[in-house]
């Protein structure tokens, strides 16, 4: 692409990341933040981990007015300081038919790298495997990074993010994919069977976006529905409150149907 058609382009891709940055970093931040904060809080904290704050404010109704005291019955800490509370690996399937999931799952990927609570990371995927964390800070970026189109081989993808995850029980891996496998498709679930047994919260996302039902490999569904994994399409509005029950550790797809998100491969809705 010339240099000035690209200038152009990165002013249109500008405009589009901005409105959706606008649109959508509040609710994440808030949702995330909430309760990464939950996930923190020390009910059995040390002395040196007290906050007498919410201390004092949970056992007001303990006020003494002889003594001019709160008896403390329940004490709540800080929690203890660690590097992150939750790390989070957005894998994309850059086909062309993901496009307008992996322009949502950028913005996205941006907003969370920004928690200093939670370590993001982003992998794209075709039949090649490219990690774009570093291009985190600027969503427009990280989108040029991406060539949608080609094959798919989400095996390899997997491969990838099992090699790059430190503390699986702490992570979540959201796959964002048709899971139309083009590499090894025995491997492939193996690999998830693996990731999920080490501790991974894994889940799959057929789409993020407003697009409505989407085209997916139902075999694979079926597999992961096996597997605990549920696979679901999530539109943009819904992806905050994803997180942040994923992130309490709630069951996904019990949460994704109280939303109203039809969770493929389960007995309720084979395909």
């Amino acid at each position: 692409m010339p240099a000035a058609a690209k200038d152009a382009a990165r002013g249109v891709v500008r405009q589009v990341v901005d409105d959706l940055t606008r649109r959508l970093e509040e609710p994440t931040r808030a949702a995330v933040s909430g309760s990464l904060s939950r996930a923190q809080r020390n009910f059995r904290p040390r002395p040196s981990e007290i906050d007498w704050d919410r201390t004092i404010r949970a056992n007001l109704k303990n006020y003494l007015p002889d003594r001019t005291t709160v008896i403390p019955e329940r004490l709540i800490g800080m929690g203890r300081k660690r590097r992150s509370l939750r790390d989070i690996v957005l894998c994309l399937d850059q086909s062309g038919s993901m496009a307008s999931s992996v322009v949502y799952a950028g913005v996205f990927g941006a907003v969370l790298s920004s928690l200093p609570a939670v370590e993001t990371r982003v992998v794209a995927f075709d039949t090649e495997v490219v990690d774009l964390s570093e291009h985190l800070e600027d969503p427009v970026d990280l989108l040029y990074g991406v060539q949608l189109g080609g094959g798919t081989d989400i095996n390899r993808a997997l491969a990838y993010c099992q090699g790059v995850i430190q503390r699986p029980e702490q992570t979540i891996l959201v796959l964002i994919s048709d899971l139309y496998e083009g590499g090894n498709e025995r491997e492939m679930l193996a690999r998830a069977r693996s990731l999920k047994d080490a501790g991974v919260n894994m889940i799959a996302l057929l789409a993020l976006s407003d697009d409505g039902s989407p085209s997916y490999d139902h075999r694979v569904a079926r597999a992961y529905a096996q597997l605990q994994i549920p696979a679901f399409a999530c539109t943009p509005d819904h992806f905050p409150a994803l997180m942040a029950a994923a992130i309490r550790g709630d069951d996904v797809a019990t949460w994704a149907g109280e939303q109203g998100l039809v969770v493929r491969g389960t007995v309720e809705h084979l395909d």
